[in-house]
This record gives C-alpha cells, sequence and structure tokens, in this order.
C-alpha cells in the first residue's frame, strides 16, 4: 500500500509502515497497529512476529521449537504435493479426517495401503475415483468408500479444484502407509516419496 505494508490473506494494516502481515488460516485475523518494519505470519498452530530485517532468523524459531518438542518444528498444518495439498482436520488414535484439495487435470498416485480404509466425500467439483477396477465419478455431495487393501487413485478430471473430506480408519494412518503402483510425478514409496 501507500506506506509500504504488504497484506494478504485475512491481515489488515492500522497505521503501520513497511510491515508484511499474512495469514495463511481462513478463520485467524491478522491485525497489526502501529507497527514499522514488522513481519507478522499466522498460521492455523502457530504466529510467527518479527522485526524485518530478523525475518531470516526463522531457523532459530525452528530450532528452539524442536528443543522443546513442538510439532509445530516438524509438521505442517497445510502439506503441499504436486497435484495440490491436504491438511489434517482432526487426528484420533485410529483416524483422522483431511481436507483434499486437488488441481484441475492433476492425480494422485495409484496406492493402496496395509491399515486403514478410506471414505471420499466430494464437496466440491468432480472426483473420478478408481477403486481396483471400477472407474466412477463422484459429484458433489457424493461419497465412496475405499477398502483396506484396495488399490485406488483420485483425479479431477475438471476445470475447477477439487475439494473432498476424507475419514481414514485403521490401527494406524501415518503418511507413511502408501505403496505406489503408478505416479505421474514420478514419486518413490512412502510419505513424500
Amino acid at each position: 500500500d501507500e506506506s509500504g505494508n504488504v497484506t494478504h490473506g485475512t491481515a489488515t494494516a492500522i497505521d503501520c509502515e513497511d510491515s508484511l502481515l499474512r495469514s495463511e488460516s481462513e478463520t485467524v485475523e491478522v491485525v497489526g497497529i502501529g507497527l514499522k518494519d514488522m513481519v507478522a505470519v499466522a498460521m492455523n498452530d502457530a504466529v510467527l512476529v518479527a522485526p524485518k530485517d530478523r525475518a531470516q532468523d526463522v531457523k532459530l524459531a525452528v530450532n528452539a521449537l524442536k528443543k522443546k518438542g513442538a510439532k509445530q518444528a516438524v509438521e505442517f498444518p497445510k502439506d503441499r504435493r504436486p497435484w495440490g495439498w491436504f491438511e489434517s482436520l482432526v487426528v484420533g488414535s485410529r483416524f483422522q479426517v483431511k481436507r483434499i484439495v486437488v488441481h484441475p487435470g492433476a492425480s494422485l498416485s495409484l496406492q493402496s495401503h496395509f491399515h486403514r480404509s478410506e471414505h471420499w466425500i466430494v464437496v466440491e467439483g468432480t472426483a473420478k475415483v478408481t477403486c481396483d477396477d471400477t472407474v466412477k465419478l463422484v459429484t458433489e455431495n457424493e461419497s465412496i468408500y475405499i477398502p483396506l487393501g484396495a488399490k485406488h487413485r483420485m483425479e479431477n478430471p475438471g476445470k475447477v479444484p477439487m475439494v473432498l473430506i476424507e475419514v481414514q480408519t485403521g490401527s494406524y494412518v501415518g503418511e507413511d502407509d502408501i505403496v505406489r503402483y503408478e505416479d505421474v510425478y514420478s514419486r518413490g514409496q512412502g510419505a513424500k516419496g
């Protein structure tokens, strides 16, 4: 703006100069009042506030959080992938609920899991779902069940982002419980591959 401020997301600068205010969360408002040469970044699980000339010292914050065992040092609210991103909404001992966003024309790998089944509910757009030998279009407000061990894939055949809610249940819901059979992004086995 005219005072040299940059705002992103749900952020507001009041009487600020040369500052960056950024919210990565749709539910967290960042409001700066009277700031000068400051950076304030809010995520769903953490907030960073620092003078602009110390913004490159984020590694000090990460190291301090690691030392005290804070999960924010090693886990990110949104896990970005070549096909889009996902975020964990709720994690229990035998279940996990995620929001998954798939870019238009993108697809996840053909995969299976040893320890979990999945239930997908499309909330925006259309998903092309492969489950073993069946391929089906699943549209908004429709769902599909992916049994334990089934080879499956989701694709977004549309022109707008596809959003679904995934409910995983099983004895283990970690990201490393994945066997990839095909992947257009040439990733290997495991969580990131």
